[in-house]
């Protein structure tokens, strides 16, 4: 099986409708969604499992229940689970933006492999949809030291080779940002190809528990430990200096503006693809 989706919850609500139908709804089909369900109290799971058993693409749809410590506790257990070579995690609420993204991403794959590319050390991702501020958000063209610094692609615009899922689990440590330190390990430890794909891969619902005003202190605080984790005395210096040389709280600032954010993501997007073009 070329994809697993996987869909951790808990009490998801009308958003798990959304959410699976994106996904059954892909022209590509060598695909399964492992659902991983927490222990929902508030019936959503056996909702959807009545109310689309009729449904041509129900028996690819797996439903895990077993109980969980969290998030990343959930995506690991679905992670074992997944039948595919590669995994994407999608959270209720978030969407697959049209119905071709797996074919699309297939496509790029199929084109790898004919490279002779090491299919268990990749990691493709894409651009996002916004769906607080309605603007797509270009991804980097490249992976780099300071990419992975200052902002790497949304989790949810990233299909991870299970083999890399399974050596480098989520580490429970981080209630915020496991994701962003399995990223740092891929580019840092395993070094594994990061392929960008010029399209938009998933619709992010934005609003998550990391994004709480309450958790902010945090997620500084993960995302210090982590960068001290992988980088540097001398690289993570150097970053400091380049980010307040480029005004980087402004830049935060006009990115997350509902009135700015379009013409910011505009203007990087067009930015992104020259420096694609030259090089």
């Amino acid at each position: 099986m070329k994809f697993s989706v996987i869909t951790v919850c808990l009490n998801p609500g009308e958003k798990l409708d959304a959410t699976l139908a994106s996904v059954l709804e892909q022209t590509f089909e060598d695909a399964e969604v492992v659902l991983k369900d927490g222990g929902s109290k508030d019936g959503s799971v056996e909702r959807w499992k009545r109310e689309n058993a009729s449904h041509p693409g129900f028996g690819r749809v797996r439903v895990l229940e077993e109980k969980d410590k969290g998030i990343y506790d959930a995506m690991n257990q679905a992670a074992a689970h997944a039948l595919g070579e590669f995994l994407i995690f999608l959270n209720c609420g978030d969407v697959f933006p049209d119905k071709r993204v797996l074919e699309r991403t297939a496509e790029v794959l199929a084109k790898e492999e004919r490279m002779g590319t090491d299919m268990d050390s990749l990691v493709l991702y894409g651009d996002t949809y916004s769906e607080k501020n309605g603007v797509v958000i270009a991804a980097a063209p490249a992976i780099s030291g300071f990419t992975c610094y200052r902002n790497i692609p949304c989790h949810q615009s990233c299909f991870y080779s299970a083999a890399l899922c399974r050596k480098k689990p989520y580490d429970l440590q981080y209630k915020i940002r496991a994701d962003y330190d399995h990223f740092l390990w891929c580019f840092y430890r395993a070094g594994a190809k990061m392929l960008p794909m010029n399209f938009p891969v998933a619709s992010y619902e934005g609003g998550g528990f990391s994004e709480s005003r309450r958790n902010r202190k945090r997620d500084k605080q993960e995302h210090r430990q982590i960068t001290r984790t992988y980088m540097g005395r001398g690289e993570l210096f150097g970053y400091h200096v380049l980010m307040a040389a480029t005004l980087a709280p402004l830049r935060r600032g006009l990115a997350e503006s509902r009135v700015f954010s379009g013409a910011y993501h505009w203007l990087k997007e067009k930015l992104y693809h020259r420096r694609e073009k030259g090089r």
